[in-house]
């Protein structure tokens, strides 16, 4: 996701990035097919009770509940995002943010060189100030991405 004042200019230096690091820009919307728009609220693992955050959640019309390192994940439908987290602060739960997201729908593993490359690619594009978010089906190992620290 981008926001700019000029989209050619934009559209043009995101084009210079892919094509420096081995990538191509695809046309817009192109990969849109493989990601699912929805609710995410973070919630810290820190001085959370799950069991409380789960029922709660689940009462207020969240999808799920997964723990991903320090933050809970809660997924919603787009248009149950700010009543979810609404309920969840009634309850007492610190929400750490709330946005809308895209899911990828399947992930592809990638190791090795092609995990170094597409890990230069994705932190390349968010430090351009023009880009608000990247999203990514890739899925790198733990291990692998232990190795490569």
């Amino acid at each position: 996701e981008t926001m700019t004042d000029n989209k050619k200019r934009t559209v043009a230096e995101i084009r210079n990035i892919f094509s420096k690091l081995g990538g191509n820009l695809g046309e817009n919307g192109c990969v849109a097919w493989m990601f699912s728009k929805v609710g995410l609220i973070l919630v810290p693992v820190e001085n959370t009770d799950e069991d409380k955050l789960i029922e709660v959640a689940l009462e207020s019309g969240a999808d799920d509940v997964k723990q991903d390192g320090d933050f809970y994940e809660v997924y919603t439908q787009m248009n149950n995002l700010f009543d979810v987290r609404e309920k969840l602060m009634e309850a007492g739960i610190t929400v750490e943010s709330a946005e809308i997201s895209a899911v990828p729908q399947s992930t592809v593993t990638v190791t090795g060189k092609d995990a170094q490359k597409l890990l230069k690619l994705l932190s390349t594009l968010e430090d351009h100030d023009d880009v608000q978010k990247v999203y990514s089906n890739m899925d790198i190992p733990d291990e692998e991405m232990e190795n490569m620290e």
